[in-house]
């Protein structure tokens, strides 16, 4: 999709023509003789259309985590791949900078600098926490990883119960012991909503919701009903609908940190994410 990740896939396996498709503009010729596809990155919905300029294709590779835009809209016989691996450690690093950022306040540390108030006192603090993340897969176990220096203890849960992961069925008796819950999970039919109501009146007074996956596995209504009571903070780097319009309530809700979608947002991204079409086009190839 890219001149830049032309120069960094490198030369491609033998017999293999690479084409760079913009797809804000009409597919090219070769787009009829194309087996192998790597869509725009966070490209949205129409990628999932422009499918019907490839009629030879054989392989969808992502470039991100998530596969919501393509799951059920691709031909059958298609294979589509994720980016799994790519972004554990930019996704993991935003989730343990939100969790700290609003455990210790800063964001109403920085609207005080602006009101230049010195306003000294204490916060709450990570170290001793129960922290439930959702979504035990590569980012999940990422983020495992990287808190616990933090002298806290993470439980996970996935799908299905496993021995390092409770199942998701357990969610009801879970929520109520955790201090702050990380949502990780793909978009798929049974993830679309799973944060609503319910979920987060579970939660315990004061806990911090955490969603680093895909907009629409939480309920926006229940979410801003937690938030304007003060009973729950939260921190997203995803919305529903997304991109969040101006007038929005979210931009104005008390007790939330919120980015525009930036967890894989990093340098080093498309050299990891290069790397992994290089080689899952040398497997095609092959």
């Amino acid at each position: 999709p890219s001149e830049q990740g032309l120069e960094l896939l490198g030369p491609p396996p033998d017999g293999v023509r690479v084409t760079v498709w913009d797809p804000a503009v009409d597919p090219p010729p070769e787009a009829a003789e194309a087996g192998f596809w790597v869509p725009q990155y966070l490209g949205g919905d129409r990628l999932s259309t422009q499918v019907q300029a490839l009629p030879r294709l054989e392989v969808v590779q992502l470039l991100t985590a998530g596969a919501d835009v393509f799951v059920g809209r691709l031909p059958a016989g298609v294979v589509l791949c994720d980016a799994r691996g790519v972004h554990g450690s930019s996704t993991s690093e935003w989730v343990l900078t939100a969790v700290l950022a609003s455990v210790r306040e800063f964001p109403s540390f920085v609207l005080a600098r602006q009101r230049h108030e010195w306003t000294q006192r204490f916060t709450g603090e990570l170290a001793g926490s129960r922290v439930l993340v959702v979504g035990a897969g590569d980012v999940g176990e990422a983020i495992r990883r990287r808190l616990l220096p933090f002298d806290v203890s993470v439980t996970m849960v996935a799908r299905r119960a496993r021995p390092d992961a409770h199942g998701v069925d357990e969610l009801p008796a879970l929520l109520p012991e955790a201090d702050v819950v990380v949502v990780v999970v793909p978009l798929t039919p049974q993830t679309r909503g799973l944060v609503d109501a319910a979920f987060l009146a579970r939660m315990r007074d004061g806990a911090l919701f955490v969603n680093a996956s895909r907009g629409p596995v939480a309920d926006t209504d229940a979410l801003l009903t937690e938030l304007r009571s003060g009973r729950l903070r939260a921190a997203l780097d995803v919305t529903e609908p997304e991109p969040l319009p101006p007038d929005h309530p979210l931009w104005d809700v008390p007790g939330l940190l919120l980015t525009p979608h930036v967890g894989g947002a990093v340098p080093g991204f498309p050299r990891r994410a290069y790397a992994l079409v290089r080689d899952q086009l040398g497997r095609w190839a092959g």
